[in-house]
């Protein structure tokens, strides 16, 4: 199966918060992000241009979108794509959501896993 595969813009950061902090409105403005809670932590992905007083903060990420949405009765989408980035040493931080998959690399990795995705099938359209 080809999957067709885009780049979002701009670049993005990960943050780690304690478990019981609010969620910043700052992040609900953006075009994009994520958020997930846990007993553990409150973790946000969002653009690296909002401003947040996280924990600790991981800064320099693009993000990879499966181009979906996919349909639940595939398997093997994100661990194909990973394993294509492991096996260049690559790695990701994943993102899943109902309709598809975004995969999160360090900026200065993106043209590397880009060329490693085309080599192995995966295209990304203008």
């Amino acid at each position: 199966m080809t999957l067709n595969l885009s780049i979002l813009e701009p670049a993005f950061s990960v943050h780690r918060f304690k478990p019981t902090t609010p969620i910043p409105p700052a992040v609900l403005s953006s075009s994009f992000y994520s958020i997930s809670r846990s007993s553990d932590e409150l973790s946000i992905v969002c653009p690296a241009d909002v401003p947040l007083a996280a924990d600790k903060t991981e800064t320099s990420w693009s993000c990879i979108k499966v181009l979906g949405p996919l349909d639940f009765s595939l398997t093997g989408v994100l661990a194909a794509i990973s394993k294509v980035l492991a096996e260049t040493n690559i790695s990701i931080f994943a993102i899943s959501t109902f309709d598809t998959d975004y995969i999160l690399v360090k900026a200065n990795n993106l043209e590397a896993a880009k060329s490693a995705l085309e080599h192995a099938g995966y295209q990304f359209p203008n």
